[in-house]
């Protein structure tokens, strides 16, 4: 069995944001114009939205997105999207590729240096062909490539395949990519979820090192770990069989298919489950929490994260023990936690240990406990 590290890391942030305050007005504006229909139909109110509320419920002030125009717009929103030929490099796979040129530039390899790509996501554009195939042929990869998912613990299940493939020796280097064009799938009318989700893209190269060999500034992967229990708190529908319950196959509602989520119920049950996954996994390789230089973890909710690791710790620990990126980027799924790691690690020391861990739909929960070399 093979050395695995993590030697290449490359994130992509859209150019665009979007700050609460614009984001409620539109939601308002909407609002407002629905429940003057509501109220002349005899049905209930609709509550509006509310810039400070969402900090406080979230600790999300701006997100950004692939694309501004048609968000804001309280007669459409969503993003305005243009459909491209088949042809062309499609819009995820794009975004796939701008993060995962720059981890093959952070590790100093070629695109043909890797033989399998693992275009892991929360969502897909498509179902085939493959994103990841169509990163490979643009990228000019080699062997294959494949999609996979698990929700917002997409990148860590997509990392566990990754470290594994490479210390059986199956496969020599892997490029796992995760871009998330999650506003796309998002519904701009719920008042749940509306604020949530921003847009980045993150990937990770993963390869085989000698017994004796080291690569400073590098990532050794020690371990990895998945845990997935059934709910339906967090949830979409949108799928093959959602034109086969309309009256017209032809035209879907979309209403209730898309993201939705019981924010308590997911509070209160990712917390106890993510503060028992760290600390089991840990223990696993003898370890506490106190031995962790630096946690990552899924970039959703602040006051999730702050109470996950006020459990595992016995007391509240600050940005510099677990850094967050969710203020101005909101909860970008999947590549949250990785864009936590990318932005904070250049300080940390030869043996310092960290802990990347992302939490979602599932529910599921991945980890991989790391180390710097």
């Amino acid at each position: 069995m093979q050395r695995v590290i993590i030697s290449g890391i490359g994130v992509e942030i859209p150019e665009a944001s979007i700050t609460n305050e614009e984001l409620v007005a539109s939601y308002n504006a909407w609002v407002d114009a629905e429940n003057a229909q509501r109220a002349q139909r005899g049905q209930d109110l609709l509550a509006k939205s509310d810039a400070d509320f969402i900090v406080h419920a979230s600790g999300i002030r701006t997100r950004h997105v692939v694309e501004r125009e048609g968000i804001l717009d309280p007669t459409r929103m969503a993003p305005r999207i243009p459909e491209r030929p088949d042809e062309e490099v499609s819009v995820e796979a794009e975004f796939g590729i701008a993060s995962a040129r720059k981890a093959l530039a952070h590790a100093g390899v070629e695109p043909a240096d890797v033989d399998l790509i693992i275009c892991s996501a929360s969502h897909h554009q498509r179902p085939y062909p493959a994103l990841a195939i169509e990163m490979q042929e643009a990228m000019g990869t080699q062997g294959a490539g494949f999609d996979m998912g698990l929700g917002c613990s997409s990148a860590a299940a997509g990392l566990h395949v990754a470290v594994n493939l490479v210390r059986s020796g199956a496969q020599k280097r892997v490029l796992v990519s995760t871009p998330e064009v999650i506003t796309g799938h998002l519904n701009f009318r719920d008042r749940q979820t509306h604020f949530i989700f921003g847009d980045a893209s993150a990937s990770m190269v993963v390869e085989a090192i000698g017994d004796d060999e080291t690569r400073p500034g590098c990532f050794e992967v020690l371990d990895t770990r998945l845990w997935t229990q059934l709910s339906s708190n967090i949830r979409t529908n949108l799928g093959y069989l959602t034109r086969t319950a309309q009256a017209d196959p032809y035209m879907i509602d979309l209403e209730g298919n898309m993201i939705r989520q019981v924010g308590n119920k997911v509070f209160k049950d990712v917390t106890v489950a993510g503060h028992r996954f760290i600390v089991g996994f840990l223990a696993e390789h003898g370890q506490t929490p106190d031995d962790i230089r630096r946690f990552w973890l899924h970039q959703a909710n602040a006051r999730m994260n702050a109470m996950i690791l006020k459990l595992a710790f016995g007391h509240e620990v600050g940005h510099d023990r677990a850094p967050m990126v969710l203020e101005r980027l909101g909860n970008t799924a999947g590549a949250g936690a990785v864009i936590a790691m990318q932005e904070n690690h250049a300080d940390m020391k030869p043996g310092d240990y960290g802990l990347l861990c992302a939490f979602g739909a599932g529910y599921s929960i991945g980890g991989a406990l790391l180390r710097m070399m």
